[in-house]
C-alpha cells in the first residue's frame, strides 16, 4: 500500500514535471517504465474487485447463515451433514485454487491474500462442523476434546499448505484445549482418553509438532509460540512451585522444570536438521533462553517460595502412578535432546573459540546448574532458605548486568533496556517484599525513576554517536 501511494504520487509529480518542461517526454517514459505506472490502474481495479468480492461474500454468508438458522430444526440429520460438509469443502476448494496463484504481480498477490482468507475461514468452519456434528450424532465430549481435535485438523491444513496464519491458529486452538483439559488431568481420575494423553504429553508434542511447522512456514512467530507452548505446558505439568509444598512431588521435578527449557533454547541450532543449511531461529531461541532465565531468577528470588513448612517426601507407591502423575517420557526424550544439542554445540567450534564465547558459555552453564541443583538441594538434602534467596538474587543481578553490558557493547536497545528493567524490578520487589519504612520506599522509587530516565537518555544520545563512529571506521 505504501509503495502504491509512492508510485501514484510519483506519477502525478512526473506528469507535472513533463508539463512544466523540467523533464522531456523520453525521460518521463523511462521513469514510467522503471516504476511501472501502467500497472497502477490495473492494481487499483483488482483491489476494488477484491473489496467488492469480499463484501459480497460476507453478505452472501450472512444470508446463508440466516437461511440455515431458519430451517435448521426442520431438516433431517443427513441434510444437515451434507450441508455442513458442502460448506466446508466449497470454501476450502475455492480458497485453495485462489491461493495457488503465482507470486510476483500485485494483482496475483491480492488473489493469494483472498485465497488465504478463505482458507482461514474454512479452518473456522471446521471447528463449527465438529461442534454441530457432535451435537447431531449425540457424541459426548468436553470442550478440551473439541479444541484439541479442531487444532489438530487445522494443524494438518497448515502442514499441507505451509500457511503461517493456519499454523498460528492451530497452536492457539490446541493451547486452549490443553489449558481447558488441564483441570481434568489434575483433579479427575476418569478413564484414559486420547485427550488426556495429549494434555499429559503436551510439552513433547509442542516441540515435535510445532517446530518443523515453523521451518515449513519460515515463521519466527510459530517458533516463538512453539517455545512458549513447550515451556508453559512443562511448568503446568510438573507444577514445581511453591517449593516444599506438595508431599507427592519428587524433589527433582523443580530441577527439570527450571533447567530443561533454557538448556534446550540456548543450545538450539537450526543446523541440527539435516536439510537445513541456515540459522533462522538460533538468535530467537537464545533470546528466549535469556527471558526464561530472567523469569526463573526473579520468581525464585522471593522469600515466600522458600520458607514453607517442613515435610517428608513420600514417593509414589508404584511406577505406574509415577508415569500417570508426571510426563516421564517427555522428560526423558527432551533431556536426551538437550544433551545432543549441547554436544553438537561444542563440536561446532572447530577453531579455538574467543574469550567472550568461552565466558558466555561458562556463565550460561552456571545458570543452568544453579537452577537445577539449588532447588533439589533445598528439597532433598537440607533446607537452605536464606542461601537460596541470596543465590537467585545474585544470579538475577548478574543477568541484568550482563544484558546491560551486551546492550552497551553491541549498541542493542533491547538488551540494555531488558537489563535495566530487571535491575529496577529486583530493587522494587525487595523493597516491597521486606518490611521497610515508607520514607525509604519513596526514596527508592524516586532513585529508580530518575535512574531509569537518566540511563535511557544517556543511552539514546550515545547510540547515534556510536553508530556514526562505526561508519567512519
Amino acid at each position: 500500500m505504501l509503495l502504491d501511494n509512492f508510485q501514484q504520487k510519483l506519477r502525478k509529480e512526473a506528469q507535472l514535471w513533463r508539463d512544466e518542461g523540467l523533464i522531456s517526454s523520453s525521460q518521463y517514459e523511462q521513469i514510467a517504465d522503471r516504476y511501472q505506472f501502467k500497472n497502477l490502474d490495473a492494481v487499483a481495479r483488482d483491489r476494488f474487485i477484491v473489496i467488492v468480492i469480499s463484501v459480497g461474500s460476507i453478505l452472501l454468508c450472512l444470508g446463508i447463515i440466516t437461511f440455515v438458522a431458519a430451517n435448521w430444526q426442520a431438516w433431517s440429520r443427513e441434510v444437515k451433514f451434507i450441508l455442513l460438509m458442502s460448506l466446508f469443502l466449497s470454501t476450502t476448494i475455492t480458497g485453495f485454487y485462489t491461493w495457488r496463484q503465482p507470486e510476483g504481480k500485485k494483482s496475483q498477490r491480492s488473489k493469494r491474500l483472498l485465497g488465504e482468507g478463505l482458507l482461514f475461514l474454512s479452518a473456522l468452519i471446521l471447528g463449527a462442523n465438529f461442534a454441530l456434528m457432535a451435537q447431531m450424532f449425540n457424541i459426548d465430549g468436553s470442550n478440551s476434546q473439541l479444541f484439541l481435535a479442531w487444532g489438530i485438523g487445522v494443524l494438518v491444513m497448515a502442514y499441507s499448505l505451509s500457511l503461517n496464519s493456519l499454523g498460528i491458529l492451530a497452536i492457539v486452538l490446541m493451547q486452549i484445549g490443553y489449558w481447558t483439559g488441564l483441570g481434568d488431568l489434575w483433579y479427575s481420575q476418569s478413564e484414559l482418553t486420547w485427550s488426556r494423553l495429549v494434555v499429559q504429553h503436551m510439552p513433547l508434542l509442542s516441540w515435535l509438532l510445532y517446530v518443523p511447522l515453523a521451518y515449513l512456514c519460515r515463521s519466527r512467530w510459530i517458533f516463538g509460540m512453539a517455545a512458549l507452548a513447550f515451556a508453559s505446558s512443562l511448568q503446568a505439568s510438573l507444577n514445581p512451585l511453591p517449593l516444599l509444598n506438595y508431599a507427592d512431588v519428587a524433589p527433582w521435578v523443580a530441577s527439570f522444570a527450571f533447567a530443561l527449557p533454557p538448556a534446550l533454547f540456548w543450545s538450539y541450532d537450526d543446523l541440527l536438521f539435516p536439510t537445513i543449511n541456515y540459522r533462522l531461529f538460533l538468535p530467537l531461541a537464545r533470546s528466549l533462553a535469556l527471558v526464561f532465565f530472567g523469569l526463573v531468577f526473579y520468581v525464585l528470588s522471593f522469600r515466600w517460595l522458600w520458607q514453607t513448612p517442613n515435610y517428608t517426601y513420600n514417593p509414589p507407591t508404584t511406577l505406574a502412578n509415577l508415569f500417570q502423575s508426571l510426563p516421564i517420557i517427555d522428560l526423558g526424550i527432551l533431556s536426551g535432546l538437550a544433551v545432543l544439542q549441547w554436544l553438537f554445540l561444542l563440536r561446532q567450534r572447530n577453531n579455538p573459540p574467543r574469550r567472550e564465547v568461552i565466558f558466555t558459555t561458562a556463565l550460561i552453564t552456571t545458570f543452568i546448574a544453579a537452577i537445577a541443583i539449588v532447588p533439589f538441594w533445598h528439597q532433598a538434602i537440607t533446607r537452605i532458605d536464606e542461601l537460596g534467596i541470596f543465590i537467585f538474587n545474585v544470579l538475577l543481578a548478574i543477568l541484568a548486568w550482563g544484558l546491560i553490558q551486551e546492550g552497551l557493547k553491541l549498541n542493542k536497545r533491547s538488551s540494555f533496556w531488558g537489563g535495566m528493567l530487571l535491575f529496577t524490578l529486583q530493587i522494587i520487589s525487595r523493597i516491597l517484599e521486606y518490611d521497610t519504612d515508607l520514607l525509604f520506599k519513596s526514596l527508592v522509587f524516586v532513585l529508580c525513576g530518575s535512574g531509569l530516565i537518566s540511563a535511557g537518555l544517556w543511552f539514546e544520545r550515545r547510540k547515534p554517536a556510536a553508530s556514526s563512529s562505526k561508519s567512519k571506521n
